[in-house]
């Protein structure tokens, strides 16, 4: 009874060990069914090429250096599923169908991310780890330092203008008490009536002692007027000055002026351009309104003191442009006390006037105005600084 119930039951346990190895290619996909019985599973290793380093950054102008990336382990592939344990068969051989080599197992299941993954996943982690790169700046032009220059020097610094010439200046009255007038007063005048003044000269030249006779001849109309001064001196010769000009509300206004003694020299007056041009030729001299000449002066003077004498007091100092045959030069007359003159004429009461000299080179000359010839002049000394004079004293008065 128990063998025939053994053997279909054996059979049919055959039947199904044959058919299971014969379908066990087609489960190999399905999930192993790992074995309890065994603590130590077999394992199936693979190695995985590490992933291609990140292309190297666009080269930068000289970046700090970076640092050195980490390296990324290669993510452990998961564990292959054991090898099923073939279950124990009987030892009846088995058929031809049965003996067949299960198919070989597929390779393990790769990462489920691409190399391409893992390399941006490294260079973004680099990115993280690195600071930035500089900027590469252009260079700059630099321009050239500009050439020094001198500095312009400020305004305030600018070397004042040059004074005018003081020759330039009209006539100026300073009173005793030192007031000066103002250069714009109108100083009134009164010409005297025309006149030859004869004169008895006594002097000296190159320390010599002469005696001459001197005549002053003063003459005009109104309009125009001429003086003349001539000194005749025995073995000594004659010299003779003249002036020439207009007469206006001022005055005398000379024209020209020459001084005749061994040759003639003389000095043309040109106000509009105030110059005074000078024969033989010299330098132009810069002269002013009010200017005189070397004789003209003294009628000049005459003038004022006959127009308003009480105006001039004693102390009181009047400056004219004096203009020579060859230069020109501010003259400077002090008003004194009037005496009386011991003349060749008489007795005869003066106003006398002195010419301040200014330099040690300078002539002297001083001179007594007569209230009663209209203060024409009635003595006149002239000095030189090497010690020469002449000395005129009024011998005679008439008319031209």
């Amino acid at each position: 009874m128990r063998a025939p119930v053994l053997l279909p039951l054996t059979a049919a346990v055959l039947a199904a060990h044959a058919w299971l190895l014969w379908e066990l290619p087609a489960w190999s996909n399905a999930a192993p069914i790992p074995d309890p019985a065994r603590n130590a599973p077999a394992f199936t290793t693979r190695s995985i090429a590490p992933p291609p380093p990140a292309a190297p950054p666009e080269p930068v102008a000289k970046p700090p250096a970076p640092r050195p990336a980490p390296r990324l382990a290669p993510r452990p592939a998961p564990r292959p599923a054991p090898r099923p344990r073939p279950a124990p068969v009987s030892a009846a051989p088995l058929p031809v169908e049965a003996a067949v080599e299960p198919a070989a197992q597929p390779p393990a299941e790769l990462p489920t991310e691409p190399a391409a993954e893992i390399a941006d996943a490294a260079a973004s982690e680099l990115a993280q780890q690195t600071p930035p790169a500089t900027p590469v700046l252009e260079p700059a032009t630099v321009p050239p330092p500009p050439e020094p220059q001198a500095p312009a020097p400020p305004a305030s610094t600018a070397p004042p203008a040059p004074p005018r010439p003081e020759t330039l200046q009209g006539v100026q009255l300073v009173a005793p008490d030192g007031q000066q007038l103002p250069a714009d007063t109108a100083l009134p005048v009164k010409l005297p009536a025309p006149a030859r003044l004869a004169f008895d000269v006594a002097g000296q030249a190159q320390r010599f002692e002469y005696s001459a006779s001197a005549e002053l001849l003063w003459q005009h109309d109104g309009q125009s007027y001429q003086v003349r001064q001539q000194i005749k001196a025995f073995l000594i010769g004659t010299r003779a000055q003249t002036s020439r000009g207009r007469i206006t509300a001022a005055g005398l206004v000379p024209q020209r002026f020459t001084d005749q003694s061994r040759r003639e020299k003389s000095a043309e007056f040109d106000f509009a351009a105030e110059q005074a041009r000078f024969t033989p030729a010299a330098p132009p001299a810069p002269i002013g309104p009010g200017a005189q000449d070397r004789i003209s002066v003294f009628l000049q003077l005459s003038a004022l003191l006959a127009a308003a004498p009480e105006r001039y007091a004693t102390g009181s100092e009047i400056t004219f442009t004096t203009v020579g045959s060859n230069d020109a030069e501010r003259w400077t007359f002090r008003v004194h006390e009037t005496e009386t003159l011991e003349l060749p004429l008489g007795a005869l009461p003066a106003l006398r006037l002195e010419r301040l000299p200014r330099h040690a080179g300078d002539q002297q000359a001083t001179l007594w105005l007569a209230p009663s010839l209209g203060y024409l002049p009635a003595r006149i000394r002239l000095t030189q600084a090497n010690g020469d004079f002449a000395d005129l004293r009024l011998q005679a008065h008439a008319a031209p």
